[in-house]
Protein backbone atom coordinates (compact mmCIF):
# COMPACT_ATOMS: atom_id res chain seq x y z
CA UNK A 1 0.00 0.00 0.00
CA UNK A 2 1.17 3.52 -0.82
CA UNK A 3 0.32 6.50 1.36
CA UNK A 4 -1.23 8.09 -1.75
CA UNK A 5 -3.93 5.40 -1.60
CA UNK A 6 -5.30 7.13 1.51
CA UNK A 7 -5.66 10.60 0.02
CA UNK A 8 -9.39 10.26 -0.54
CA UNK A 9 -10.69 7.23 1.36
CA UNK A 10 -14.38 6.65 0.56
CA UNK A 11 -16.65 4.69 2.91
CA UNK A 12 -20.02 3.35 1.80
CA UNK A 13 -23.29 4.25 3.51
CA UNK A 14 -26.66 2.79 2.45
CA UNK A 15 -28.48 5.80 3.86
CA UNK A 16 -27.43 7.78 0.77
CA UNK A 17 -28.51 5.30 -1.92
CA UNK A 18 -31.96 6.82 -2.55
CA UNK A 19 -33.07 3.84 -4.62
CA UNK A 20 -29.77 3.37 -6.45
CA UNK A 21 -27.61 0.26 -6.10
CA UNK A 22 -24.48 0.24 -4.01
CA UNK A 23 -22.38 -0.60 -7.07
CA UNK A 24 -23.85 2.35 -8.98
CA UNK A 25 -23.00 4.86 -6.28
CA UNK A 26 -19.63 3.26 -5.57
CA UNK A 27 -18.68 3.71 -9.22
CA UNK A 28 -19.67 7.37 -9.04
CA UNK A 29 -17.43 7.70 -5.98
CA UNK A 30 -14.56 6.17 -7.94
CA UNK A 31 -15.20 8.52 -10.82
CA UNK A 32 -15.27 11.37 -8.29
CA UNK A 33 -11.67 10.67 -7.30
CA UNK A 34 -11.72 8.03 -4.55
CA UNK A 35 -8.29 6.49 -4.01
CA UNK A 36 -9.53 3.77 -1.64
CA UNK A 37 -13.01 2.34 -1.05
CA UNK A 38 -14.27 0.69 2.13
CA UNK A 39 -17.45 -1.36 2.26
CA UNK A 40 -19.09 -0.70 5.62
CA UNK A 41 -22.24 -2.69 6.38
CA UNK A 42 -23.77 -2.94 9.85
CA UNK A 43 -27.38 -3.93 9.23
CA UNK A 44 -27.60 -6.47 6.39
CA UNK A 45 -27.34 -10.26 6.40
CA UNK A 46 -24.06 -11.95 5.65
CA UNK A 47 -25.15 -13.32 2.29
CA UNK A 48 -26.00 -9.87 0.94
CA UNK A 49 -22.85 -8.43 2.49
CA UNK A 50 -20.72 -10.98 0.62
CA UNK A 51 -22.60 -10.42 -2.64
CA UNK A 52 -22.12 -6.65 -2.42
CA UNK A 53 -18.48 -7.10 -1.48
CA UNK A 54 -17.75 -9.20 -4.57
CA UNK A 55 -19.42 -6.64 -6.83
CA UNK A 56 -17.46 -3.75 -5.33
CA UNK A 57 -14.20 -5.71 -5.40
CA UNK A 58 -14.62 -6.28 -9.15
CA UNK A 59 -15.44 -2.60 -9.61
CA UNK A 60 -12.39 -1.45 -7.67
CA UNK A 61 -10.19 -3.83 -9.63
CA UNK A 62 -11.45 -2.23 -12.84
CA UNK A 63 -10.56 1.24 -11.56
CA UNK A 64 -7.28 0.18 -9.97
CA UNK A 65 -8.47 1.25 -6.51
CA UNK A 66 -7.80 -0.54 -3.21
CA UNK A 67 -10.88 -2.26 -1.76
CA UNK A 68 -11.26 -2.68 2.01
CA UNK A 69 -13.85 -4.50 4.13
CA UNK A 70 -14.92 -2.97 7.42
CA UNK A 71 -14.63 -5.18 10.52
CA UNK A 72 -15.20 -8.64 9.01
CA UNK A 73 -11.86 -10.40 8.43
CA UNK A 74 -13.40 -13.69 7.31
CA UNK A 75 -15.62 -11.96 4.74
CA UNK A 76 -12.60 -10.02 3.47
CA UNK A 77 -10.98 -13.38 2.78
CA UNK A 78 -14.06 -14.74 1.04
CA UNK A 79 -14.41 -11.82 -1.38
CA UNK A 80 -10.63 -11.50 -1.89
CA UNK A 81 -10.61 -7.88 -0.73
CA UNK A 82 -7.31 -6.06 -0.64
CA UNK A 83 -7.62 -5.72 3.11
CA UNK A 84 -9.70 -5.02 6.19
CA UNK A 85 -10.24 -2.15 8.62
CA UNK A 86 -10.91 -3.09 12.24
CA UNK A 87 -11.93 -1.10 15.29
CA UNK A 88 -10.76 -1.40 18.87
CA UNK A 89 -13.63 -3.78 19.70
CA UNK A 90 -13.23 -5.92 16.57
CA UNK A 91 -10.81 -8.74 15.76
CA UNK A 92 -7.30 -7.52 16.55
CA UNK A 93 -4.59 -6.84 13.97
CA UNK A 94 -2.48 -9.84 15.00
CA UNK A 95 -5.34 -12.26 14.39
CA UNK A 96 -6.31 -10.47 11.18
CA UNK A 97 -2.74 -10.72 9.88
CA UNK A 98 -2.58 -14.38 10.72
CA UNK A 99 -5.73 -15.03 8.66
CA UNK A 100 -5.09 -12.64 5.77
CA UNK A 101 -1.35 -13.06 5.28
CA UNK A 102 1.40 -10.52 4.71
CA UNK A 103 0.15 -9.29 1.33
CA UNK A 104 -3.14 -7.84 2.60
CA UNK A 105 -3.75 -4.38 4.07
CA UNK A 106 -4.83 -4.00 7.69
CA UNK A 107 -6.13 -0.69 8.99
CA UNK A 108 -6.92 -0.09 12.65
CA UNK A 109 -9.02 2.63 14.25
CA UNK A 110 -7.39 4.57 17.07
CA UNK A 111 -8.32 7.58 19.16
CA UNK A 112 -5.25 7.73 21.41
CA UNK A 113 -1.49 7.61 20.95
CA UNK A 114 -1.36 4.39 22.96
CA UNK A 115 -3.87 2.66 20.68
CA UNK A 116 -2.05 3.81 17.55
CA UNK A 117 1.37 2.66 18.79
CA UNK A 118 -0.10 -0.71 19.81
CA UNK A 119 -1.76 -1.11 16.40
CA UNK A 120 1.51 -0.45 14.61
CA UNK A 121 3.31 -2.95 16.84
CA UNK A 122 0.58 -5.51 16.06
CA UNK A 123 1.24 -5.18 12.32
CA UNK A 124 -1.25 -2.54 11.11
CA UNK A 125 -0.49 -0.93 7.74
CA UNK A 126 -2.30 2.31 8.51
CA UNK A 127 -4.17 4.02 11.35
CA UNK A 128 -7.64 5.58 11.09
CA UNK A 129 -8.12 8.37 13.64
CA UNK A 130 -11.49 9.84 14.48
CA UNK A 131 -13.93 11.19 14.75
CA UNK A 132 -12.03 14.40 14.00
CA UNK A 133 -15.29 16.33 13.47
CA UNK A 134 -18.86 15.71 14.66
CA UNK A 135 -20.52 12.98 12.61
CA UNK A 136 -24.00 11.48 12.39
CA UNK A 137 -22.72 8.25 10.84
CA UNK A 138 -21.17 6.84 14.02
CA UNK A 139 -23.23 7.95 16.99
CA UNK A 140 -20.81 6.25 19.40
CA UNK A 141 -17.71 7.99 18.06
CA UNK A 142 -15.97 10.32 20.50
CA UNK A 143 -14.31 13.45 19.15
CA UNK A 144 -10.52 13.34 18.78
CA UNK A 145 -8.88 16.75 19.32
CA UNK A 146 -6.49 18.08 16.68
CA UNK A 147 -3.55 17.95 19.07
CA UNK A 148 -4.20 14.24 19.66
CA UNK A 149 -4.33 13.64 15.91
CA UNK A 150 -0.98 15.43 15.52
CA UNK A 151 0.50 13.44 18.40
CA UNK A 152 -0.61 10.15 16.83
CA UNK A 153 0.93 11.11 13.49
CA UNK A 154 4.20 11.92 15.27
CA UNK A 155 4.18 8.67 17.25
CA UNK A 156 3.88 6.14 14.41
CA UNK A 157 5.76 5.57 11.18
CA UNK A 158 2.83 4.09 9.25
CA UNK A 159 0.31 6.32 7.41
CA UNK A 160 -2.53 7.96 9.32
CA UNK A 161 -5.92 8.84 7.82
CA UNK A 162 -8.46 11.13 9.49
CA UNK A 163 -12.01 9.84 9.91
CA UNK A 164 -15.35 11.36 10.82
CA UNK A 165 -17.38 14.39 9.79
CA UNK A 166 -14.92 15.47 7.10
CA UNK A 167 -16.28 17.77 4.40
CA UNK A 168 -14.86 19.96 1.67
CA UNK A 169 -15.38 22.90 4.02
CA UNK A 170 -13.46 21.64 7.05
CA UNK A 171 -10.68 19.33 5.85
CA UNK A 172 -8.27 22.23 5.39
CA UNK A 173 -8.34 22.60 9.17
CA UNK A 174 -6.32 19.37 9.29
CA UNK A 175 -3.49 20.70 7.13
CA UNK A 176 -0.13 20.25 8.81
CA UNK A 177 -1.38 17.52 11.14
CA UNK A 178 0.66 14.82 9.43
CA UNK A 179 -2.24 12.80 8.00
CA UNK A 180 -1.98 11.18 4.59
CA UNK A 181 -5.63 11.71 3.70
CA UNK A 182 -9.23 11.87 4.83
CA UNK A 183 -12.01 9.30 5.03
CA UNK A 184 -15.40 10.40 3.75
CA UNK A 185 -18.83 8.87 3.51
CA UNK A 186 -18.86 8.74 -0.24
CA UNK A 187 -21.81 10.99 -1.01
CA UNK A 188 -19.22 13.80 -1.11
CA UNK A 189 -17.61 12.08 -4.07
CA UNK A 190 -20.95 11.55 -5.75
CA UNK A 191 -21.31 15.32 -5.82
CA UNK A 192 -17.93 15.55 -7.50
CA UNK A 193 -18.91 12.95 -10.10
CA UNK A 194 -22.18 14.74 -10.78
CA UNK A 195 -20.17 17.83 -11.66
CA UNK A 196 -18.38 16.08 -14.49
CA UNK A 197 -15.87 14.11 -12.46
CA UNK A 198 -14.22 17.21 -11.01
CA UNK A 199 -12.31 16.25 -7.89
CA UNK A 200 -12.80 18.02 -4.55
CA UNK A 201 -10.73 21.18 -4.47
CA UNK A 202 -8.39 20.02 -1.71
CA UNK A 203 -7.33 16.81 -3.51
CA UNK A 204 -3.83 17.48 -4.80
CA UNK A 205 -3.17 14.29 -6.73
CA UNK A 206 -6.03 11.79 -6.72
CA UNK A 207 -6.25 9.60 -9.79
CA UNK A 208 -3.04 11.00 -11.28
CA UNK A 209 -1.05 9.84 -8.27
CA UNK A 210 -1.64 6.20 -9.19
CA UNK A 211 -0.40 6.71 -12.74
CA UNK A 212 3.03 8.04 -11.78
CA UNK A 213 5.88 5.98 -10.33
CA UNK A 214 5.63 6.05 -6.56
CA UNK A 215 8.20 8.15 -4.74
CA UNK A 216 8.33 7.56 -0.98
CA UNK A 217 7.44 10.67 1.00
CA UNK A 218 6.79 11.60 4.63
CA UNK A 219 3.46 11.15 6.39
CA UNK A 220 2.15 14.54 5.32
CA UNK A 221 -1.10 15.65 3.75
CA UNK A 222 -0.31 18.32 1.18
CA UNK A 223 -3.21 20.27 -0.31
CA UNK A 224 -3.47 22.37 -3.41
CA UNK A 225 -5.45 25.55 -3.86
CA UNK A 226 -7.46 24.05 -6.70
Amino acid sequence: MKSDDLLLYAVTDRAWLNGKTLAHDAELALKGGATMLQLREKHIDRGLFLSEARKLKALCDRYGVTFIINDDVDLALQCEAHGVHVGQSDEDAVSARRKLGDDKIIGVSASTVEQAVAAQAAGADYIGVGAVFPTGTKSDADAVPLDTLCAICSSVSIPVVAIGGITCDNILQLAGSGICGGSHIYFLLLNAAAKGGKKPRYLPQGQEARQRPHVPRPNTFSMSSQ
